[in-house]
């Protein structure tokens, strides 16, 4: 199974950024020929004001960002994982994950369950709750017999999410993502590494890399795309810039790392309460 990953940085112009990904996509089947595209988080626009996210989200289907991908599918026969874009359902906006299959059906969709609302050491406040709703499902898809898990971003920080993809089959997990440089270069390759291992899955992760403006204050985010595999080694990774990276995954190593330590056979939690 071959996979391309595609790093960017989205600035607030939706319609380059449209442009941009859909040449990065032209890119990677040129070069690559994967049989899976994963974009990052938010790759439709990223940065501005509460309301530029809210008048840039779009229905699903009927979009431009929808209709593109699923375009692009079909036209490679390819799966593409839209990373992330604005869906708009109704009055409520949320972080979704739309992924197309090689003939641009619709195969998942995955809204954000986890919703990234901190401040920082330096006063930065965070907080995607004044733009979106978070969603309540676990989704999966299957991508020629195997089994994919969908995340996005701040739900990296949850393992219990990994585990419950890992216990409905999954093999690999994706984790598009728009990482702060700040937590990032401390956490985001530990953390990857971490949900690997614990779920013995592949991970890919593509990541929006570099400086935007949001709220008048330029900020960064970190890049350093990976792909990790169930061992918890990184296969593949992107450090700065716009771009693609590719590696074929070895689905026998799921299996291999799993009989090496059969973390599923030795779970004991939940248990009960000793008195």
């Amino acid at each position: 199974m071959k996979v391309a990953l595609i790093q960017m940085n989205a600035g607030q112009d939706k319609a380059a950024n449209l442009a941009k990904a859909q040449r990065l996509i032209e890119q990677a089947c040129a070069e690559e020929r994967p049989d899976l595209v994963v974009l990052p988080e938010c790759f439709t626009l990223y940065g501005g004001d509460a309301q530029a996210q809210r008048d840039a989200a779009e229905p699903c289907p009927g979009g431009d960002a929808y209709t593109m991908l699923q375009t692009l599918a079909a036209r490679h026969k390819i799966y593409i994982h839209g990373g992330s874009i604005n869906e708009r359902d109704g009055e409520t906006i949320f972080n979704t994950s739309v992924v197309f299959d090689r003939a641009g059906r619709e195969v998942a969709r995955y809204r954000k369950i986890h919703l990234f609302a901190i401040t920082a050491p330096d006063g930065t406040v965070y907080d995607e709750g004044k733009i979106y709703g978070a969603g309540n499902e676990i989704v999966t898809f299957d991508l020629d017999g195997v089994r994919v898990g969908c995340t996005i971003c701040y739900d990296l920080r949850f393992p219990e999410l990994f585990r419950a993809l890992a216990d409905a089959g999954c093999q690999v997990i994706t984790v598009p993502a728009a990482f702060t440089l700040h937590t990032g270069k401390e956490h985001w390759e530990a953390l990857l590494r971490a949900r690997a291992i614990e779920s013995q899955c592949f991970i890919l992760a593509p990541g929006q890399e570099g400086a935007y403006e949001e709220d008048g204050q330029i900020l960064y985010n970190y890049g350093h795309s990976l792909v990790v595999e169930p061992w918890g080694t990184v296969v593949a990774r992107r450090a700065l810039g716009d771009g693609i990276i590719a590696t074929r995954l070895d689905l026998a190593a799921v299996e291999t790392a799993r009989q090496r330590i059969p973390l599923a056979q030795h779970r004991r939690l939940p248990f009960a309460r000793q008195a």
